[in-house]
């Protein structure tokens, strides 16, 4: 026994096993998130109960088990309930999701087993997704086109005339977006060119008299696209559909503000498979509503996304420039260790320093000041002088640029000291060297630090919230007008989206299974940057691998 320690056999045991553990936890966390987060998506079956209240009344309630538990019987006695006849220890209660949240008090309530009478399963029960105030459930009756009844078959006519509507609704958001948003954006840069020209001394007569020219042929322009708009809206909002719900009352909706339509209980596999994977596309490609309770989360993937290669195009040269020069020109001197120990621990800073930071220097003085020289006649309302995507970028930078230098140093100092002096010797100069010779073969070492860095900023939420992350920003940082990419915007964000639904959500039931998908869309999407960027660091790998023989 002794001999097998002395061999050290036991630790690579004992490390292995710790390996294989850490292994299966991670992996059971991302199928806890996973299976937590995808089976919201699929279509649940819709319930309808008849129950009888302490009065002795009945009533029906419709909807989907959302959860449900064991609860000891003295618990509820202790609640004041009587539950006579009752000599279980336990009961088993629902929590049902109602919807029809402007006709019934609660959108999620409790159903105690005792107070159920019957529970049926009725195959057309039909689940309404809207724009506004939830699901709706209930039996389709009839569908109207303004206040005739339309023949034929309800389900046909229901999806066709849905259809319709989101054509109609797409083409609004299409004339909204886009012309009509480019003359809102032309009216503004004429009004801050007017007011330039007026600080400078320089609006004369002519050059007024230009501005209300275009300005009027602007508004012109926007009461015909104006009038195509709220035409398209009468014809979105002239169908409605005759809805029987819970209460045993005719509920009439209009088409204008319903999404999509479902028969969950008369759907086969295949049918509910195709509805599962239709839910997870508008998840990813929509935009949130319902205070970000419902809908997709679209923003929040392009906010993400965007913001981590603008960080990563910004930290990538600064670290590497830095490394190079400690590595390659910086004397071995006090001020070098001084230097190298300040980078090290600038990684221990906690990401919070780091947002303080951004928006004092950034944002308030860095911001501020481009305000001041470039925009001035946009102030008070600031332009770069507040929280931005570019702000947010600038702040992770810094606060990964540690990762990036110490893996770039790190690779640099593998390259052998008789790769530098043959390229010298040859009569290459010390820059050529570097660029030609030693920046190639440290290229996968670079890719490394940008992996890590990557990592680590697209997970960071503290710091963005005081730079640029907002609950809701209903413009993207890119669109149609000049100058395309606008870094000066506020963004939406994966991260700081879990926090909002998970933790400031007024619907807190209807909030918790959106935490668990956005949450492992965060894990998807970090894990698609960092196997594009370990694929870019193979690739430089094997084309400069000539270079280290």
């Amino acid at each position: 026994m002794s001999k097998w320690f002395k061999s050290g056999a036991p630790w690579i045991w004992m490390t292995g096993g710790a390996v294989s553990l850490s292994l299966v936890a991670v992996l059971g966390l991302l199928l806890l998130i996973g299976w937590r987060g995808l089976t919201y998506f699929w279509p649940h079956t819709i319930y309808e109960w008849q129950l009888t209240s302490a009065e002795g009344e009945r009533y029906t309630v419709i909807g989907e088990i959302h959860d449900r538990e064991e609860v000891p019987v003295a618990q509820l006695r202790g609640a004041g309930l009587t539950l006579e006849g009752v000599t279980e220890d336990t009961l088993t209660r629902y929590l049902v999701k109602t919807g029809n949240r402007e006709f019934v008090p609660l959108d999620f309530r409790w159903l105690l087993e005792t107070d159920i009478l019957s529970r049926d399963i009725p195959a057309d029960l039909a689940v309404i997704e809207r724009s506004n105030h939830g699901n709706f459930y209930g039996y389709v009756e009839r569908v109207l086109e303004g206040d005739r009844a339309q023949g034929g078959e309800v389900r046909e006519q229901l999806q066709s005339r849905i259809e319709r509507v989101l054509e109609l609704n797409d083409q609004m958001k299409s004339l909204q977006r886009g012309a009509i948003g480019s003359i809102n954006f032309e009216l503004e840069k004429l009004r801050l060119k007017q007011r330039r020209l007026d600080m400078d001394g320089e609006l004369t007569a002519a050059a007024l008299a230009d501005i209300q020219a275009r300005e009027q042929q602007l508004r012109a322009d926007y009461l015909v696209l104006e009038k195509e708009l709220f035409e398209l809206r009468d014809q979105a909002r002239r169908d409605s559909v005759v809805i029987r719900d819970m209460r045993g009352q005719e509920v009439t909706l209009s088409l204008g503000e319903i999404l999509d339509v479902a028969w969950p209980n008369d759907m086969g596999l295949a049918a509910k498979v195709g509805h599962w994977f239709k839910q997870m596309g508008k998840f990813i490609t929509g935009e949130p509503r319902e205070a970000n309770t419902e809908g997709g989360v679209f923003p929040a993937i392009f906010g993400t996304v965007f913001m981590v290669i603008l960080m990563a195009i910004i930290v990538t040269p600064l670290g590497v420039v830095a490394a190079i020069y400690l590595h390659e020109y910086a004397g071995k001197n006090s001020l070098t260790k001084i230097i190298r120990i300040a980078v090290i621990n600038l990684a221990g800073v906690p990401s919070i320093v780091y947002g303080v930071f951004g928006l004092g220097f950034f944002v308030y003085m860095l911001g501020g000041s481009l305000d001041r020289l470039f925009y001035p006649e946009a102030l008070p309302t600031p332009t770069f002088g507040s929280p931005g995507v570019l702000w947010s970028a600038l702040t992770l930078a810094i606060l990964t640029l540690p990762v990036v230098i110490v893996s770039t140093e790190e690779g640099l100092s593998r390259i052998p000291s008789a790769v530098r002096q043959g390229s010298l010797a040859l009569g290459a100069t010390k820059a050529e060297t570097l660029w030609r010779i030693i920046i190639p073969m440290a290229s996968p070492a670079i890719m490394t630090g940008l992996i890590l860095a990557i990592a680590r900023a697209a997970g960071e939420v503290a710091p963005l919230m005081l730079v640029g992350v907002v609950k809701l920003a209903p413009n993207l940082p890119v669109d149609g007008n000049f100058p395309y990419l606008h870094v000066e915007r506020k963004f939406m964000h994966l991260g700081f989206h879990i926090y909002d639904v998970g933790f400031q959500s007024p619907n807190v039931e209807a909030a918790r299974p959106l935490v668990y998908a956005t949450s492992f869309l965060l894990v998807t999407v970090i894990v698609g940057l960092n196997l594009t960027a370990i694929g870019i660091r193979n690739h430089l790998r094997e084309k400069f691998r000539s270079l280290d023989h």
